[in-house]
């Protein structure tokens, strides 16, 4: 059957994968679709992440990073639920969100698993646990309630659906459970219907179920019915059944009987099953789908089957109905999410042809309104009504398809039926069928008013229109006008009837209601009209109205200054204003002219009101020159400068100061530019100076920035105006770093007499220029010296000030400046008073006066300079009297004690304040001697080196050194880039030292030697120091140093310095002496101290010398020596006797050494000996442990035996670890199984060849580990049972599977390792590597048995690895199999064509060819079914016809010389109008000689070469041919070779339509003098009348009365006078009614004009008034202009009558 007949049309809505959706999260589990609204998918990789799809914009799914076991959106609203398992426990968390609001709207934690879940309702979730099943409201805060309790019969059942009817009184539970034994695949369905209102449960056998409501006649209210589908096998037999009943019959009502039908499914669907049920509301149909995408559709009120079709290849999992268009949507594995509709076109005729069921096609039409059953309606209501049936075929009439018996007719007949008396007449009983049925249409409601008014009925009117059973019209409220205006006016309100609604608004004076209920219907009045009405009586009114037209949408109907003049005609000035001011608040350019009106009409009566329009800034687009002329006159001068764009209008205005707000005028001054503001501050001064300065000021001051700071002063300076510039530049000083600017300021000031501000400005400010301001202020001789005095103090111009001060015996000032302003600048003072000559008096007075403010420093800098010190005497000695401790007044005065020579020595001694390197400094030239005494007080190291250097003072540095035991003096001293060293040891040597008593200088100088690296002179001088008994010959350090100052200079003396010294450091002494290797010495040293260990280290260590070790250690007889000794014999290989020396010093701490040597020197008896000491001290594990595998070495089992059961702490692992990696396995196999490891145990076994022992141990440990290597020695040693119990418990490891079979393979072992893998099938945690891995191995070992492996278990398959088993191993029809199943369809193509002896089946073919996604495959298959399978093609190229190029297939089989082959394929696909199947068609049908065909294919398809075709066949031996070419020619419009042909052929009516279709006058005259030519008459006749548009009264006469063809041409004439009176006529007509129309222009205008504008006697001459609408403005002053020429109104100019010049022919 076509798709296009089918009831059911299917659609794939969109492909889940298309947008981003991973193939693996499409399941039942993780997808869900709980409307025709959304579907949502839950995705775990590679994130979690909830997906909702809006089926409304599909393309663009919502994803969110949600982390849930399971997501339901809400069937109406985008509100999604959530269900996550708590950790640990076996409780589900619920939560509902709501998306929009980004809110959680509610949550709960159900105590028990939720199983399943699902929206019942767009308030109601239903939630399935194990035991019970809840109802959950997403209202208030309401729990879960328990609805009832799950029956046995789903138990172990998976839920596959949840549902309630609509009134939630009956509930039902669908699952599914494995089937019988007998027949596993068919799955068992279980369903539980549940009462809500009895609260009992029924169970019964149901793959899928829902609920309908259906009205059975004679029963006003719904029945509640449910559905179930069912498939049962009972005794070898399959069942499978549709069920409807009814749910609680209403007892006394007429009830709905029990129906059921067959479920028949093919041949190759015995195992399928329902998964879901449907049904439609909209049509009462049952939708049954089936796992494997089978579609039973079922009629609901009969159970009658409809339809059943296969709608997916691949199995659906999800249904849910699509309730708007009454079908369901589908989602099958692959991600397809399908839509299936009822075909409206065709279902119906569908079941009444294909079905022959009459009965069901009408109940469709009429249920679902359906085309299709229209004859058999009108056929059935005929039939009644002749047989008196009147209510029968009323209520048929009423319940007809699309109303197809709804007519007038029908109305007609029952209006002629006779009334028999006591009888409702038929036309009631028609019209009360149709009002209880629904609403009537317009013709039948006005029949039936016009019966209820013509009995005075009205309130039956009110009552159907309340009720919405009339269908409103024009005529209808005609009618009822005649008796209720009110109800008229609802009844054309409701009919739209446009026109009569505003009049009858316009009746009541509703005006307001006009413009709403205008606006509403799109209606447009005569909007001027009712404007001029209400303003007559309501001038406000009026306003309103017109303000409600400019805020219509569109725009006002009537122009703004139409609506203007209106009022201002009738002196309405402040409504026009108002008016006006409304509608211009937009602020539009178009606006302008309305903008200046209003203002200039304001301006000329209401100035105060046009000054608050303008204030209000709210147009912007008026007619500003003009406004500011008005502005002027009205005396609104700033309005004025506002307008005013010329610079003289501007000048004039703005000198009116007198009348302008000054803030205004400084506001304007901010509006213009800069040079205009310049120019008109420069006309304001050179008016009034002193009255405009103060303004000048202001806007100098508001606007420096744009008018330049410098241009501003420049226009002061111009008018001299200092004390302008004093106010200016005083605003503007506090922002500005200009110098120029604050020497300005600093000027102005000065003039102006404002000192203080002089005085401030040059204190304050940091920005003017000091010298500039400094010469200013001395050329000014202000008589207040302060401002001078702030900038010299300032800018260091102290000298200058001083002098400027002293000429102008300004002597006070220098005192006041020196005493309060700055006492720091005393000095300079003072130093330029002396290079004034000032008097000595009035300098020290100067200086006494200050005293201790005074910085002595450079008062004696300036002093010193000039050799003028000793005036400072008495000051100096005044300040040490009041006990001044500062080092500058002793430096003085010791400077000047020097000079003067009284007695320094005491003063460089005793002063304690003096700075002994300034004063040691001055002393140097005058006595080195004093010099050295300064530094030395000061501990002035270097200059007092470099003073005595100089002079030669060695002993005095000397002694200096010694005294002062500075470490950096001493490194400086001895330094050897010092030329002095040798002059200064020689004095430390020889003096310094021998006079020294102190300890800590005779320390300091040795450690200063020592750090010189000087050992020959330390040497001498520690041996005249120790050895000469001297006060520190008994000294510990001393005695240590001098034998270690031997040890590094001069080894040969140390042994005597051992021998007669005592009071050393012997231990460390010992320690450098091996250090410096002298081995006697240091041993020589050891012994004098009795440090044995030390020596005998040195014996073993330095010496290497065991023997003399081991006879030292016989001596001595001490542990800790007996120690050392084992650990040198121990590190010379010398095992055995360093174990009996560690023995003797019974020493147990070096146990690991022992061990790890004795291990490499095989002694193991030695160690057992040494180990058992060892033990007795320490417990360590390693000890132990050493212990056993020294036993095991020596082969002496059961003493390990004996030992492990004694308590000890040996690390039992690591020993039989190390045991079987030693390979002594007996030993291991006791430690593993007295620890219980069964999994070395296991190994160790199978290294002993006990095979049993290993699987029993393997069992144990199960480990997969264990388990590999006990099966792998299994198979090595041929134990295939073993190594089966063994592989077994392996391969359920996904990750050693591979492994192990790669182990068989190597070995040879195929028929096991299949054996094996087939064992492994029957596992309960048999995964698919095992039946991916068994079915690479058929493929490669048992083919034959490949296929059904495949067939069987495709599902648990890892088919990409399947998929190159069979590659590799040519298995290509198994190939073709998996490639399809992994939807790998273009290889599974390219398979099947490369291998097809094997692979290759026509109908497997054709359904892969439809899915491949590589175009070019489609081209592959056409060259291999026309080189393999030519008998096929046309149906192969069918199936691909939507997806070829049909141009590229016509090509490839015109060169394989094959066109006609598919010709088939060719009809069917040239509906697409394709060029190259056009031509290679019609090619086909010229060789065929088929014309009829070749002209159908012209006329249908035009895409290919005419011309072409046209000379091909033009010279054709069959007539029709040719007539088939003259016939392409005309299509083409090659006229003139289409009408030769057609002559050439004799056919001549074809060349007259052609010559009429050309337009071609030439042609068509040409053809008449062709037909005189040859005699033909009556063609001539007939040529006149085919192109009559064409040829011209003349030239057909003059040919007829030329040739005597009158009689033939005479009928044309005729008919051509008839057609030419009938235009003069019309034209005529036409002219009489422009004229009229003219006339009435000239009239309304007249009438316009009698109206006087009063609008226009209010303004002054200077406005002209403004134009009327249409009308120039000069044209009002003299009247209307004439009416424009009657140009185009009219006939145009006729050409003369007169037959032109006669052409030859």
């Amino acid at each position: 059957m076509a798709a296009a007949n089918a009831p059911i049309a299917m659609k794939e809505v969109l492909t889940l994968p298309a947008i981003g959706i991973n193939p693996q999260f499409i399941t039942f589990t993780n997808v869900t679709m709980e409307s025709d609204k959304y579907i949502c998918v839950r995705e775990t990789a590679p994130q979690n992440s909830v997906v909702i799809i809006d089926m409304n914009m599909p393309m663009q799914p919502l994803r969110r990073p949600i982390t849930a076991d399971s997501a339901l959106m809400n069937p109406n609203n985008r509100i999604l639920a959530l269900k996550a398992q708590l950790p640990g426990t076996t409780q589900d968390h619920l939560q509902i969100f709501n998306i929009e609001m980004k809110a959680k709207m509610k949550s709960h934690q159900m105590p028990e698993q939720v199983v399943f879940w699902k929206w019942i309702s767009p308030k109601m979730l239903g939630l399935v646990t194990q035991t019970s099943v809840y109802h959950w409201s997403i209202e208030a805060d309401s729990e879960p309630v328990k609805m009832f309790e799950r029956t046995a019969n789903l138990v172990n059942n998976q839920i596959i659906n949840y549902k309630c009817e609509p009134s939630e009184k009956w509930l039902v539970l669908i699952g599914i459970a494995p089937g019988a034994p007998e027949r596993p695949q068919l799955v068992k369905g279980n369903m539980q219907l549940f009462s809500v209102d009895q609260q009992r449960s029924q169970a019964l056998e149901a793959h899928a179920a829902s609920f309908a409501q259906f009205k059975v006649p004679g029963n006003e209210n719904p029945s509640t019915l449910i559905s179930f589908a069912t498939k049962t096998f009972n005794a070898g037999q399959i069942t499978s059944k549709l069920h409807v009943i009814e749910l609680g019959a209403q007892p006394g009502k007429p009830s709905f009987s029990k129906k059921q039908a067959d479920l028949f499914f093919p041949p190759d669907f015995q195992d399928d099953f329902p998964v879901a049920m449907q049904i439609s509301h909209k049509y009462s149909l049952i939708y049954v789908i089936t796992k494997l995408g089978l579609l039973f559709v079922y009629d609901l009120e009969t159970a009658t089957a409809v339809y059943r079709n296969r709608i997916s290849p691949d199995p659906i999992f999800l249904t849910s109905e699509a309730s708007t268009v009454g079908g369901f949507y589908a989602i099958n594995r692959r991600g397809q999410v399908l839509l299936a509709t009822v075909n409206e076109a065709t279902i119906v005729s569908f079941v009444s042809g294909q079905l022959n069921n009459l009965e069901l096609a009408v109940n469709l039409a009429k249920r679902g309104n359906l085309p299709g059953a229209e004859n058999l309606v009108v056929q059935r209501f005929q039939e009644l009504f002749a047989q008196t049936k009147y209510k029968e075929a009323a209520e048929l009439a009423a319940e007809s398809p699309q109303g197809v018996l709804r007519t007038p007719d029908t109305v007609a007949k029952f209006q002629s039926v006779p009334v028999q008396a006591g009888q409702t007449p038929p036309l009631l009983q028609y019209f009360g069928t149709l009002l209880t049925r629904g609403k009537l249409n317009a013709f039948e409601s006005l029949e039936l008013s016009r019966l209820v008014v013509n009995q005075n009925k009205k309130n039956l009117l009110e009552n159907w229109l309340a009720e919405d059973k009339l269908e409103c019209s024009e005529e209808l409220g005609d009618l009822v006008k005649t008796v209720d205006n009110d109800l008229a006016l609802k009844i054309y309100i409701k009919a739209r009837a446009t026109p009569k609604v505003v009049a009858a608004f316009a009746e009541r004076r509703e005006f307001d209601k006009i413009l709403i209920y205008s606006k509403q219907v799109g209606y447009t009045p005569d909007y001027l009209f009712l404007l001029q009405t209400i303003l007559r009586t309501d001038p406000q009114g009026a306003v309103n109205f017109a303000l409600m037209m400019s805020q219509m949408e569109g725009g006002c109907p009537v122009d703004y200054n139409t609506i203007t003049d209106l009022f201002l005609q009738r002196n309405l000035i402040r409504e026009a204003t108002a008016f006006l001011l409304d509608v211009l608040k937009p602020n539009l350019p178009e606006h302008a002219f309305l903008q200046t009106k209003v203002l200039e009409i304001n301006l000329v009566t209401f100035p105060n009101v046009a000054d608050a329009i303008l204030a209000n800034g709210m147009f912007s687009h008026y007619d500003r020159p003009r406004i500011a002329q008005l502005c002027e006159k009205a005396g609104l001068y700033v309005r004025a400068l506002q307008h005013y764009t010329e610079l003289p209008d501007i000048k004039r205005v703005i000198v009116n100061t007198h009348a302008i707000e000054p803030q205004s005028l400084v506001e304007f001054f901010g509006t213009v530019s800069r040079e205009w503001a310049l120019e008109c501050m420069k006309d304001l001064l050179l008016v009034n100076l002193r009255g405009n300065l103060q303004i000048i000021v202001q806007v100098a001051k508001e606007y420096c920035e744009q008018l330049g700071v410098d241009a501003c002063i420049k226009l002061f300076e111009q008018f001299k105006s200092y004390e302008g510039l004093y106010f200016f530049l005083g605003s503007y000083l506090s922002s500005s770093e200009d110098p120029d600017i604050h020497f300005k300021y600093i000027e102005a000031a000065a003039k102006t007499g404002q000192i203080k501000e002089v005085e401030r400005v040059t204190r304050e400010s940091n920005f003017y220029d000091a010298e500039k301001t400094k010469n200013f202020l001395m050329e000014a001789k202000l008589p207040d010296a302060r401002p001078l005095i702030n900038v010299c103090d300032r800018f260091g111009f102290v000298p200058d000030l001083t002098h400027y001060l002293y000429t102008n015996n300004m002597l006070r000032y220098i005192e006041g400046y020196v005493q309060k302003v700055n006492p720091g600048n005393a000095p300079l003072v003072v130093g330029q008073l002396l290079d004034d000559e000032c008097p000595e008096d009035f300098i020290k007075g100067l200086i006494l006066s200050v005293r201790s403010l005074l910085p002595v420093e450079p008062l004696v800098d300036e002093c010193e300079k000039r050799n003028r010190l000793r005036l400072l005497t008495q000051f100096l000695e005044h300040l040490v009297s009041e006990g001044s401790q500062d080092v500058h007044v002793h430096n003085a005065l010791g400077k000047i004690i020097i000079d003067s020579n009284n007695n320094p020595e005491h003063f460089l001694t005793t002063n304690p304040y003096y700075d002994s390197r300034v004063v040691g400094k001055y002393c140097e030239k005058r006595d080195p001697t004093l010099a050295v005494v300064a530094y030395r007080r000061g501990q002035c190291d270097d200059e007092l080196i470099n003073v005595t250097n100089k002079n030669s003072l060695f002993k005095l540095q000397a002694r200096y050194v010694v005294e002062r035991m500075d470490v950096d003096l001493w490194e400086k001293v001895l330094n050897p880039e010092n030329e002095y060293r040798r002059q200064l040891i020689d004095q430390v040597v020889s003096t310094a030292l021998p006079e020294s008593k102190s300890p800590e200088q005779v320390s300091a100088a040795v450690k200063a030697f020592m750090t010189a690296d000087l050992p020959h002179e330390l040497i001498e001088l520690l041996e005249k120091i120790v050895l000469q008994n001297s006060a520190f010959s008994g000294n510990f350090n001393l005695q240590n140093l001098l034998i270690l100052t031997a040890i590094k200079a001069d080894p040969s003396r140390v042994m005597d310095y051992i021998n007669r010294l005592d009071n050393f450091d012997g231990p460390a002494v010992g320690e450098v002496a091996v250090e410096a290797q002298l081995y006697e010495e240091a041993f020589a040293i050891f012994k004098k101290f009795n440090l044995n260990v030390q020596a005998v280290n040195v014996l073993l260590d330095n010496i290497r010398s065991i023997d003399r070790a081991v006879e030292f250690a016989f001596r001595v007889e001490e542990d800790s020596v007996w120690s050392q000794v084992a650990k040198a014999q121990l590190r010379e290989g010398l095992v055995s006797d360093a174990i009996e020396s560690f023995i003797r010093a019974d020493d147990a701490t070096q146990f690991l050494d022992v061990i790890r040597a004795s291990e490499d020197a095989d002694v193991y008896p030695d160690l057992v000996r040494y180990l058992l000491m060892v033990r007795q001290k320490v417990k360590e594990p390693k000890v132990d442990s050493e212990l056993i595998f020294a036993y095991a070495k020596i082969d002496r089992l059961g003493e390990i035996e004996e030992f492990i059961l004694m308590p000890n702490v040996a690390n039992l692992q690591n020993v039989g670890d190390r045991l079987f990696d030693e390979a002594l396995y007996e030993a291991a196999k006791i430690i593993f199984a007295f620890i219980s490891n069964w999994a070395k145990l296991a190994v160790t076994l199978v290294r002993l060849k006990q095979f049993q022992g290993a699987v029993d141990a393997a069992r144990k440990a199960n480990s997969a580990k264990t388990w590999k290597e006990v099966c792998f020695a299994c198979v090595d040693a041929e134990e295939f049972r073993l190594a089966q119990i063994c592989g077994l418990n392996i391969i359920v490891q996904v990750d050693d599977l591979e492994e192990v079979s790669e182990y068989y393979q190597n070995r040879g072992c195929f028929n096991e390792l299949i054996s094996l893998m087939e064992s492994g099938l029957g596992l309960e945690r048999a995964h698919m590597g095992i039946f991916t891995e068994l079915g690479v191995l058929y493929a490669r070992y048992r083919p034959e048995k490949l296929m059904e492996h495949i067939k069987l278990f495709s599902t648990r398959l890892n088919i990409p690895k399947l998929i190159r088993a069979c590659d590799e191993q040519q298995h290509w029809k198994e190939l073709t199999y998996l490639y399809i199943q992994y939807d790998e369809f273009d290889n599974a193509a390219t398979t099947v064509m490369n291998h097809s002896p094997e692979a290759w089946d026509h109908m497997q073919f054709k359904d892969i060819a439809v899915k491949v996604a590589n175009v070019e495959l489609y081209y592959k298959a056409v060259h291999f079914y026309l080189q393999e399978h030519p008998d096929l093609i046309n149906d192969m190229l069918n199936v691909l016809a939507l997806r070829v190029d049909h141009t590229r297939v016509v090509d490839i089989m015109r060169k394989a010389d094959h066109l006609r082959l598919v010709k088939p394929y060719m009809v069917a696909v040239q509906s697409n109008n394709v060029s190259a199947v056009n031509e290679a068609l019609n090619e086909i049908y010229v060789e065929e000689e088929d014309y009829d065909r070749l002209r159908e294919s012209i006329d249908l398809h035009d895409n290919f070469d005419q011309i072409g075709l046209a000379q091909k066949i033009e010279k054709h031996e069959l007539l029709e041919m040719r007539r088939v070419a003259a016939y392409i020619y005309k299509k083409a419009g090659r006229w003139k070779q289409s009408i030769a042909l057609s002559k050439k052929d004799n056919l001549y009516k074809d060349a007259m339509e052609t010559a009429s279709q050309s337009g071609d006058r030439d042609l068509a005259e040409e053809l008449l003098v062709y037909f005189i030519e040859q005699g033909k008459k009556e063609c001539f006749a007939s040529c006149l009348f085919v192109c009559y548009d064409l040829i011209r009264p003349d030239v057909s006469l003059e040919l007829a009365w030329i040739n005597n063809m009158i009689d033939f041409a005479f009928p044309y004439l005729l008919q051509f006078i008839r057609e030419y009176t009938g235009k003069v006529d019309e034209l005529v007509k036409d002219k009489i009614e422009a004229q009229i129309e003219v006339k009435a222009k000239e009239q309304e205008e007249k009438d316009v004009i009698a109206q006087q504008n009063m609008y226009a006697q209010l303004l002054p001459l200077a406005l002209p008034a403004p134009p009327m609408p249409g009308m120039g403005g000069p044209t009002m002053a003299r009247g209307f202009a004439p009416p424009p020429p009657m140009g185009g109104m009219g006939m145009p100019p006729m050409p003369p009558f007169g037959m032109p010049p006669m052409g030859s022919y």
